[in-house]
């Protein structure tokens, strides 16, 4: 599919010139930008999770008790403010590439993330005070990450020819995704040797990578004229993080409510989020310069793609979150894993999906730029959802190979859709413009990620909400326990079972122990607390919450499938280019293969 062009004024032509004279000089330039950008990448996907999975032993070096309903806060931000900022920012980061140069806020961007990581590393306070050291740091570290997430791609678009672009972009992107499940692997090794070490371990990288980008990356790519339009930039900043702040405390109870959507506070964040979005769209289609040109929605190729590329995000990160619960809350324990350790070795487990992902995904892009794109992104869409139906399927005890079978299945989906997705993106916007569509495409990317928790927790709470608490009472009877111990248990927010399974705390000890309930005649205080009575107990509901989870998932995959087939197959934006390219060949003579 061939998509018209505007045309290009002196200025762009001067820059391809330019250029096409810089490739012709240093032929090798391209694979130092996708070298350097990729770290960068998977820099920066490695830290969206890399606390997910650390948060235990974060709270523990602290001296905060992540369940305690007073600290709840505490771990919502530091889940999710690294992964609002970096959503929020992107598109403001890529604009201003585009005005100012995308290498040159690339570059800072690696500079900040690299600085955060040290102030990380070094936090000097306890308690609540600790806790808000790592949650400022964090939200300033996606600060960088945003810059860095926002320019990348475009940098490397700018670099490659639409020929080589797919493959580029692909390998790009397979950093991106595959670095959000080696941050579960990596932050559960390094905690286990010290909390601050899954900070540390960014410094050197980060610190080198800013070097790296300073002296070897340079300006190739056509700028746009312009001044930052602050009111889009304003409106649509506050809009975004209105609305996923309001979703996300939605996991929380309210009242006497599982969930808090019927808190006044979360429908006003959620619904002023949407009004504020709303003013920005209005306010894109007024000002003379927007942050971001709306228009490229009615691009076909763009604006399907850019939903494809948010329904499959969502659906991705909703399944990263319940397959860890899955595996720390039931499986590991019930095969003999202390609830302490399961955080590691869930990540261990979770490996096939992350190899499937790392095979499938170059090897797509690569074949998306001879084949075109709709076939990959169509077809790994596709696969995706099946993988979730397959998942219900299987029992919650399940037999780890057909398990492991299956995440690997849905790691090839993933990777069959992101690089042809992202290339096709990125291939279908004007030169100028590259910045803060890239932005936009991280912003639906990240928020995808960001949306997936609030979304899925929720679902699965109220899931819960239908037979835990039921569950929990007569189990507890059953063992000893006195009935208004019972009851008081059985009446707590499923959240507090869910946030134990998923931190890697037993359940029955942290709600009962306290309590003093355990050292009573009676009880059974050994098999209550022991790997198999809380897993057993969960099973039954777990999996109720789990059929809402993953069919919601599937057909989230499904529609970025047909998303994804309607969008067109082979995507150019670079007519005119390529015609100014012609002309300069016969003024300096030919320029050697790209």
């Amino acid at each position: 599919m061939t998509i018209p062009s505007t045309d290009l004024d002196l200025g762009e032509v001067s820059t391809i010139r330019r250029r096409l004279r810089y490739d012709r000089d240093h032929p090798h330039y391209k694979w130092i930008v996708l070298t350097n950008t990729t770290l960068g990448v998977l820099l920066t996907a490695i830290n969206s999770s890399i606390v997910l999975i650390s948060l235990p032993a974060i709270f523990r070096g602290v001296g905060l008790n992540p369940l305690d309903a007073g600290n709840v806060g505490y771990l919502l931000w530091m889940l999710m403010g690294y992964l609002l900022a970096t959503a929020v920012l992107v598109v403001m980061f890529g604009r201003l590439g585009d005005l100012f140069g995308r290498v040159r806020v690339y570059n800072l961007g690696f500079a900040a993330f690299a600085f955060c990581a040290l102030a990380l590393s070094f936090d000097p306070f306890h308690g609540g005070a600790g806790a808000m050291w790592i949650i400022v740091w964090r939200v300033l570290q996606g600060v960088g990450g945003a810059m860095l997430t926002a320019n990348s791609a475009a940098i490397l678009t700018d670099a490659f020819p639409a020929k080589q672009r797919g493959t580029a972009l692909g390998i790009n992107m397979v950093a991106a995704v595959a670095g959000s499940f080696l941050g579960l692997l990596i932050g559960g090794v390094l905690s286990e040797w010290d909390w601050r070490a899954v900070f540390w371990v960014s410094v050197p990288i980060g610190v080198l990578g800013a070097f790296w980008s300073y002296r070897s990356l340079h300006e190739v790519g056509i700028r746009s004229a312009g001044k930052v339009d602050w009111a889009g930039t304003i409106t649509f900043g506050l809009g975004l993080t209105a609305l996923l702040t309001g979703i996300t405390y939605g996991i929380q109870p309210y009242g006497g409510h599982a969930t808090g959507w019927s808190s006044p506070w979360v429908l006003g964040s959620v619904i002023g989020g949407i009004a504020l979005l709303g003013v920005f769209c209005v306010v894109e289609n007024r000002v003379a310069d927007p942050m971001f040109h709306l228009a490229l929605f009615r691009n076909r190729a763009f604006g399907l793609g850019n939903f494809s590329n948010l329904m499959v995000s969502i659906g991705r990160g909703g399944m990263q979150f319940m397959l860890i619960i899955w595996l720390q809350g039931i499986w590991l324990p019930l095969h003999g894993y202390s609830f302490e350790s399961t955080p590691l070795w869930a990540g261990i487990y979770l490996l096939p999906l992350t190899v499937g992902f790392l095979a499938a995904g170059p090897i797509s892009g690569w074949l998306s730029d001879r084949y075109g794109s709709r076939l990959f992104t169509t077809g790994g869409a596709l696969v995706a959802g099946l993988t979730f139906l397959l998942l219900l399927i299987i029992p919650v005890d399940f037999n780890y190979w057909v398990f492991a079978a299956i995440v690997l299945l849905n790691g090839i989906g993933s990777g069959l859709f992101f690089s042809p997705n992202t290339a096709a993106i990125m291939s279908s916007v004007p030169a100028a413009q590259r910045g803060a569509a890239s932005g936009m495409r991280g912003t639906l990317f990240n928020g995808g990620n960001a949306l997936s928790m609030g979304i899925f927790f929720s679902l699965m709470v109220v899931g819960l909400a239908a037979s835990l608490p039921s569950a929990l009472d007569a189990g507890l009877r059953a063992q000893g326990v006195s009935a208004g111990a019972a009851a008081d248990v059985a009446n707590l927010p499923p959240v507090a079972s869910m946030f134990a399974a998923f931190l890697g705390y037993n359940p029955i000890q942290e709600l009962l122990g306290p309590t003093g309930e355990l050292a009573k005649p009676g009880v059974h205080a050994d098999t209550l607390t022991g790997q198999e009575f809380f897993p057993h107990l969960l099973t039954g509901p777990f999996h109720t919450g789990l059929v809402v989870v993953f069919v919601s998932a599937a057909i989230m995959m499904f529609l970025a499938a047909a998303a994804s087939f309607f969008a067109g197959d082979k995507y150019v934006h670079d007519e005119q280019a390529e015609l100014a390219e012609a002309a300069e060949l016969a003024h300096t003579g030919p320029v050697p293969a790209r």
